[in-house]
């Protein structure tokens, strides 16, 4: 699944940069702008459902990658699974920096004595407005980057040792004359995956989506979704 999560992150920082091409993080102009990437913009609905979706399967192969790691004893690899470990917490940063925005950085504020200092601080103001959303964006913007160097470190360390089998044995004189077949396995891999993937995104765009993201923010009242 590794390659997988490697096309994965390319996909989500291809449509990603389309889609930043034509949003806006004002607050006035945040909504509008994605109605108009949907509308108005060539094939801007197919990059919104792509990168969407891409984001649930990106997590999907995520956890199947990490649990075949489990499975097969890769945590023994130390220094790959540690940087590993880092890519998941940087990845999960990247999805939640949507959520995070009002709900986690609210919850800063019980912090005791600096509280609500840090959260106005956080927030550049004293509720969530054009400043957070353009710093919040940023920081979406910037994180897939610093991944994709993790990655390439990843895969370094990865490159000393060799990755692991089923069969726990050192697989290293099969990878030229097996080459076909590992490029097969691969490569079936990623068809499953982007039909999967397109299906998700042609058919059913919003099953994984929430309802609350067809209504325009309310600064009066907090969102359903949120359970204290």
């Amino acid at each position: 699944f590794g390659s997988l999560l490697g096309v994965c992150l390319l996909l989500q920082m291809l449509s990603g940069l389309f889609l930043a091409m034509h949003y806006s993080t004002d607050t006035a102009l945040a909504f509008a702008s994605i109605a108009h990437i949907c509308r108005d913009v060539q094939y801007g609905w197919l990059i919104r459902n792509c990168h969407a979706n891409g984001a649930s399967m990106f997590f999907f192969c995520l956890y199947l990658h990490i649990g075949r790691g489990l499975y097969y004893g890769s945590y023994l690899y130390k220094k790959t699974w540690n940087i590993g470990v880092v890519l998941l917490f940087l990845v999960m940063a990247t999805a939640f920096v949507g959520y995070v925005l009002t709900v986690i950085t609210n919850l800063l504020s019980a912090i005791p004595y600096i509280g609500m200092d840090l959260v106005e601080w956080v927030w550049g103001g004293f509720s969530v407005g054009n400043a957070t959303l353009t710093r919040f964006f940023t920081f979406h913007f910037l994180l897939p980057f610093i991944i994709t160097a993790t990655m390439l470190i990843h895969l370094v360390f990865l490159h000393e040792t060799g990755s692991s089998n089923p069969t726990g044995m050192n697989s290293s004189p099969d990878k030229i004359p097996f080459h076909p077949y590992f490029s097969y396995k691969d490569l079936l891999g990623l068809a499953l995956m982007m039909l999967i993937l397109l299906f998700l995104a042609l058919f059913t765009p919003n099953l994984l989506t929430d309802p609350e993201n067809f209504y325009p923010a309310n600064p009066l009242s907090t969102p359903p979704h949120i359970k204290p």
